[in-house]
């Protein structure tokens, strides 16, 4: 007989709160074992077999409840086209039936032409959203208008605009950060203008019509200038 065994049974004949007390700690020790096993070797699972020996059980796998499918690839149409121009500004429009100019979001505003029609739009889009806030064709009927009390931004009419999902006409007013940014935009915006010019006159000629001639430079209509006076305002 041990003598740990032989020192229990005399505890229990004794003193029996005693051996109950030594039953307890010796509980407390095989468990404690148990824990120290699974913190050294935490891949394995451990379970109590009939005679007190701890053994592994192989390691549980569970396949999730739902499955995340792979998500198709998102087409913004800007895959076919080249970015010849990009600069910071924000947009507004002008509510006509409120009479104010509304904020229509803050972004980078690009200059894109098509891989194959050559084509050039303008395109904008808010920041964080991505939401499109302007997205038109740059024609040679619109005018960049200095604006009001501002020598960094400048207003111009759009007749199909399609940030909004349908074509409709729109008074814009484009801000940047300085006059610079402003002037770099207009440049960039009048070579569009002269490229989109002479691709429709190819068009028009093909289809045996007369070209159009581009308005010149120092041209300008007084009656829009008008109605622009009466619009404009400090943004």
């Amino acid at each position: 007989m041990t003598l740990g065994l032989e020192f229990e049974l005399r505890c229990g004949k004794d003193n029996p709160t005693n051996y109950s007390k030594l039953l307890i700690h010796r509980a407390f020790q095989h468990r404690l074992a148990i824990n120290l096993h699974i913190l050294i070797y935490p891949t394995q699972q451990t379970t109590e077999g009939d005679d007190g020996e701890v053994e592994a059980s192989p390691e549980v796998h569970f396949e999730p409840v739902v499955k995340l499918e792979q998500l198709e690839e998102v087409k913004t149409f800007e895959e076919d086209e080249d970015v010849l121009f990009k600069i910071r500004a924000k947009l507004f429009r002008f509510d006509k039936p409120n009479n104010e100019w509304k904020e229509r979001g803050t972004g980078d505003v690009k200059l894109l032409q098509h891989k194959e029609t050559k084509k050039i739009r303008v395109l904008m889009r808010r920041d964080k959203t991505h939401k499109i806030c302007a997205n038109h064709y740059v024609s040679q009927e619109m005018k960049l208008s200095p604006n009001v009390g501002s020598d960094r931004s400048w207003v111009y009419s759009v007749a199909s605009d399609f940030a909004e999902g349908e074509a409709r006409p729109e008074l814009l007013a484009i801000r940047f950060g300085n006059s610079e940014n402003a002037e770099k935009f207009k440049e960039e915006f009048i070579k569009a203008q002269k490229l989109n010019l002479a691709l429709e006159n190819a068009e028009l000629v093909a289809e045996g019509k007369e070209p159009k001639v581009a308005p010149a430079a120092d041209s300008s209509d007084d009656e829009d200038d008008e109605d622009d006076d009466e619009e404009e305002t400090d943004l």
